[in-house]
């Protein structure tokens, strides 16, 4: 197995970041065991909401995994509900060019690899939740950490020395088999598996070192995001070596297929919405930390009377979880008794996304799913049908929907809200109620404002700014030049 953890794009690592990541590695082995011996074997199983692009998820069996010739693997992990999002936007526009996408979640997996990653993946979840109700904790340690700590090129590579571990669950795959990374660790165990035609799709608008993963074809989403790549300029504190070209792309937006070919008549319907004076709908989402709930509790008590008059409807989904419908609940007295609710009743909301495509939405809807796949789902179904999402500006910043942006949750997270402000489908970042609140006023009472993001999304469109995983999927197809 190469070592990609001492010398990185021709970067040499100091010995003791070396000796820093080969501990890291024996830290886990000590705690979760080393199966790099043992032989994993995978069987897909479909995926029901999932089945119009034809997702098989990858569950362990005792039988070799047998791919068709057109197979396309998606390695994914869950970390909140963006990489799972771009994972399905990956998969929709591979079934959309001919191929058959599979999920491989490896933190699914009774593995050492999918150990790991679930118990970094827990201690960045408590961290995340921590910043929601510790300014200080926030201040001094989270938004630094995830702004400039990430950022550092010795950051990665304890990470590529702990993606060892992962490699085992890549058995099955033979080694030439189109594979798009959501997340780096997937990227990173892939090269180390030794497969070839690895694409590491990278989620962020802010580089960082986190998100390097060297034997991979790179693709990005923005030019500010490729430059930084390209010249790994304030990855430490001397000049570095950046990415080289062949293994650096910047192919626009990870946006699903079902979205981008629709976005001209979706445009045009809320535009007729607009002019005909119906409620202006909301989509709103609650990320997987249930964070912002102070500023999301003063957003509802500011619409709600705008509901009543008919000048907003709220798509509300809590993805699978209801810890921010039980503190709306707690706080606003008959909250729920107000609307209509969608707790696990997943198609039922399909059949309502169909209905509102030409008939009129009034009131609240709640949704909910406990199925983690129905739960980041209901946003992309809700998507097309509604005028104005409300959202932190993470993997969502991407999408082609007007947007207000709430506060961001992590450093990272700012430049994505500077990126969709910049190329105007979206406003600027809102950081408290006060700001929000006054945005939602702006956009009810002009017209024109509103008009504007909606042009925005078609002048983007027709400039091919939305079919960044098209490009991915060809990419991880045909390898590089």
């Amino acid at each position: 197995m190469p070592d990609k953890s001492s010398v990185i794009f021709g970067n040499p690592m100091d010995e003791k970041t070396i000796k820093k990541a080969q501990k890291n590695k024996e830290k886990f082995i000590k705690k979760f065991g080393d199966d790099s011996n043992k032989v994993y074997h995978l069987k897909p199983v479909p995926v029901p909401c999932l089945s119009s692009i034809g997702v098989q998820n990858l569950e362990q069996s005792e039988e070799p995994l047998k791919l068709p010739k057109n197979a396309l693997i998606v390695g994914n992990i869950r970390m909140g509900f963006g990489h799972y999002r771009i994972s399905i936007a990956m998969a929709s526009c591979a079934k959309a060019l001919g191929y058959e996408p599979y999920w491989f979640d490896l933190a699914h997996y009774d593995a050492t690899g999918s150990k790991v990653i679930r118990y970094q993946n827990d201690l960045y979840s408590t961290a995340s939740k921590i910043s929601q109700k510790s300014k200080l904790f926030n201040k001094l340690f989270w938004e630094p950490l995830n702004c400039e700590g990430f950022k550092k090129i010795t950051y990665n590579a304890p990470d590529q020395k702990a993606a060892e571990l992962m490699a085992p669950l890549l058995h099955d795959f033979p080694k030439d088999v189109p594979y798009v990374a959501t997340h780096v660790w997937p990227s990173q165990a892939a090269v180390h598996a030794g497969l070839t035609h690895v694409v590491n799709a990278i989620p962020d608008n802010w580089p960082m070192g986190l998100h390097l993963s060297e034997g991979a074809i790179h693709t990005v989403q923005t030019p500010f995001a490729y430059f930084g790549y390209k010249t790994l300029h304030g990855f430490d504190k001397k000049p570095l070596k950046g990415i080289p070209e062949e293994d650096l792309y910047m192919v626009g937006h990870y946006v699903d297929h079902e979205l981008v070919s629709n976005i001209e008549a979706d445009c045009q319907r809320r535009l007729a919405r607009l002019e005909k004076g119906e409620p202006l709908r909301l989509l709103l989402t609650v990320g997987g930390a249930g964070a912002g709930a102070k500023q999301f509790l003063g957003m509802m008590k500011h619409l709600l009377p705008l509901v009543k008059e008919k000048k907003v409807a709220i798509f509300l989904n809590y993805g699978d979880h209801l810890s921010m419908h039980n503190y709306l609940c707690k706080k606003i007295p008959g909250f729920e008794s107000q609307a209509h609710v969608y707790f696990n009743k997943y198609a039922e909301l399909v059949k309502l996304a169909d209905e509102i495509r030409e008939k009129p939405a009034e009131g609240i809807y709640l949704i909910q799913n406990d199925d983690i796949f129905e739960a980041v789902y209901s946003t992309n179904l809700l998507m097309r049908d509604t005028d104005l999402m409300i959202t932190k500006p993470s993997e969502l910043v991407f999408y082609p929907i007007p947007k207000i942006f709430q506060r961001h949750i992590g450093g990272h997270e700012v430049y994505g809200a500077i990126h969709g402000r910049e190329i105007g489908d979206a406003t600027l970042e809102c950081p408290d109620e006060k700001s929000m609140n006054e945005m939602i006023d702006i956009l009810l009472k002009d017209k024109g404002a509103y008009r504007f993001l909606v042009h925005q999304i078609l002048v983007n469109h027709k400039q091919g700014l939305y079919n960044g995983a098209y490009e991915v999927v060809k990419l991880a197809v045909n390898g590089r030049k």
